[in-house]
Parts: C-alpha cells; structure tokens; sequence
C-alpha cells in the first residue's frame, strides 16, 4: 500500500514538472472559424486564456508588432495575424477569468499551413495553446474575371498629369528619346541636303542602255544556240538586242524598221563609222531568218563581236573615263 502511494505521488509530481500551467491554474487554447480558407480572404482565430483575475499577461507573438504595420506574419510570411480585434473577459469565480481573443488571419497563398503553438506568459506561468491546421484555397480565375466581394482599382488622390504615362514608357524612355533624335536630325538633313539628294541614295540607279545590252549579249553566249545549230533562234535575239539598244541609245526605232531603213538612219547620224559593224550583223540575219541559210560558226562568232564593239565604242566618253580610272585605282590597290 506504502510503494501504491509513493507511485501514486510520483505520477502527480511528473505531471506538475511536464505542465506547468496546471498547478498555476494558466491554460490556453486555440480554435479556427474554418479549416478550409479561400485565399485572400479572412477568416477568425480564437484564443481562450484562462488565468487568476488580476494577472497581467499577453501573447509574446503580439507583442514586438509594429502596429503602424498591424499584423504578425507565421508560416514563412505566408499567413498573416492581424491585431486583436476583440478581447473578451469572463469572470469564472474562484478567483479566474477566461480571456477570449479574436483575431483575424489571412493567406495568400494555396496549401496546407500549421499555426505555430502561441506561447502566453503571465508572471512568472507560461501557457502554450495546442495546433492548428487549416487549407488555403487557390482563387480560379483568369486575370480579366471580375473577383465578387473585391473592391475595385480606384484613382489615386492628387494624381498628376505624368501618372496617365504608361509604366512601359517610362521603363523605356531612352528608347523614345533616341528615337525623336533621329526624326529630328533626319528631318534637318533632309531640308538642308534637299530631298533629290536622299532620293539618289535611297533609290537603286537604274542600268543604263550599254549596261543592259553587254549583260543580254553574255546571257545569249552563255545560250550557246547556234553551237545546238539554232542559228535563226540566235541572230533574231542578237538582232533585238542591237535594234533595243539603236533606240534606247540613241533614239532610232530600229525595232520598227528593215535593214535598208536601219543602215539609212546610220549613214544620216553620227554613227557613219560605226555602220560595217551593223551591216555584217544586219546582213547575216537576214539571210538566216528569211532565206534560211546556214551560216558558218566564224559568222556567228564575228556577228556576235561585232555588236559586242558597237556597244562598246558607243559609250559615252565620261562613262569611259570612270571606267578607265576606276580600273586604274583597282590596279593600283592591287600593286600595293
């Protein structure tokens, strides 16, 4: 009966040690409206105290809380506790009151979250309440969905005319400066150079009436016809390219005339000297293309030469000069 005792004694020693508020008759709980919480809105947390009447205690988590700022963050700043918004007190007798908090909790994000243990001190006893678990909702919306129970965006007081800029227009101001400089300096040049000046920069020269003959004339020996024995497909392109040239060159409409009225305009311009090397050319197409005669391959080579002189010697002198200087340059550029 004397060792039932002493296991007895000892059993109520060990509870005094493990729960202290138990022989200093302070306890505390904790309880949530709702376990499961939308997220971004509010639910309530309870706390219940019971202490000796007159006691002077609090929650340590409450007291270092900047109340400009207003609430507590636990859980890795993903929930947060609001101040108290009411305190209950109710006189149980026998020397105790129960104290009720109500305070306002709050997550912003989605998932499962554990309130910490909130620690009460009075005096000298301390008081922890128990767990809480709860699940925060995630919002299923897109980001034009209207949000019931949302107030709405509203204006700022005392907005200034700067703050109706776009925020991208002020991230990228440089961009836009940058910009109007070049407008700025664009539009200058262009009333100072004149617009002739950019016109002849911007738009590709077109080719002129040698240029365009010398590349149809490669064009067609890169053809080979009359070495496939397309002698009359040959001259009649050679020909057209020599009668384009006489107009474009020289104005003679030489795609509207015969041989004779062609050789005629010759002998009356300034192209007297020039005329053996239309009359050889002239002449064998002639023949090739109405009498369907066959010519041979140093004909066709000498037509060929033939045109590929008269369009040489006919170009403009100037032209000729800037040829003849810009191969020099290249050539001295080579030496170098």
């Amino acid at each position: 009966m004397k060792r039932l005792n002493k296991f007895f004694f000892l059993f109520l020693f060990l509870i005094a040690c493990n729960f202290p508020s138990f022989g200093a008759g302070l306890s505390a709980s904790a309880k949530l409206d709702s376990v499961n919480l939308l997220m971004g809105k509010l639910t309530t947390l309870h706390l219940e105290v019971v202490e000796n009447k007159g006691s002077n205690g609090g929650f340590t988590i409450f007291k270092d809380v900047d109340f400009q700022k207003g609430y507590a963050s636990v859980c890795g700043d993903s929930v947060e506790l609001r101040l108290p918004s009411q305190i209950d007190t109710i006189e149980l007798g026998s020397g105790k009151v129960q104290l009720n908090y109500s305070i306002p909790v709050q997550a912003f994000d989605s998932g499962t979250y554990t309130l910490p243990r909130f620690v009460y001190i009075s005096g000298k006893d301390t008081a922890r309440t128990n767990h809480l678990t709860f699940n925060v909702v995630p919002v299923d919306v897109t980001a034009n969905d209207p949000i019931a129970g949302f107030a709405p965006v509203e204006e700022p007081d005392g907005k200034r005319w700067y703050d109706w800029i776009p925020d991208w227009i002020l991230d990228f101001w440089w961009i836009f400066l940058v910009i109007c400089l070049a407008i700025i300096a664009f539009l200058w040049a262009l009333r100072k150079y004149g617009t002739k000046t950019f016109t002849s920069i911007l738009s590709k020269p077109e080719p002129t009436p040698w240029e365009v003959a010398l590349n149809s004339l490669r064009t067609l020996k890169e053809k080979k016809l009359w070495e496939q024995g397309l002698e009359k497909e040959y001259f009649t392109d050679l020909t057209d390219i020599l009668r384009v040239y006489l107009f474009k060159r020289f104005g003679i409409n030489a795609m509207e005339m015969t041989t004779r009225q062609i050789m005629d305009k010759i002998l009356e311009s300034d192209l007297k000297d020039k005329k053996e090397y239309i009359k050889q050319i002239l002449s064998v197409a002639d023949f090739v293309k109405f009498a369907k005669v066959r010519p041979l391959p140093a004909d066709s080579i000498a037509a060929y030469e033939n045109a590929v002189k008269f369009i040489e010697e006919t170009v403009p002198v100037q032209e000729q000069e800037s040829e003849i200087s810009n191969g020099k340059s290249e050539e001295g550029g080579e030496n170098k």
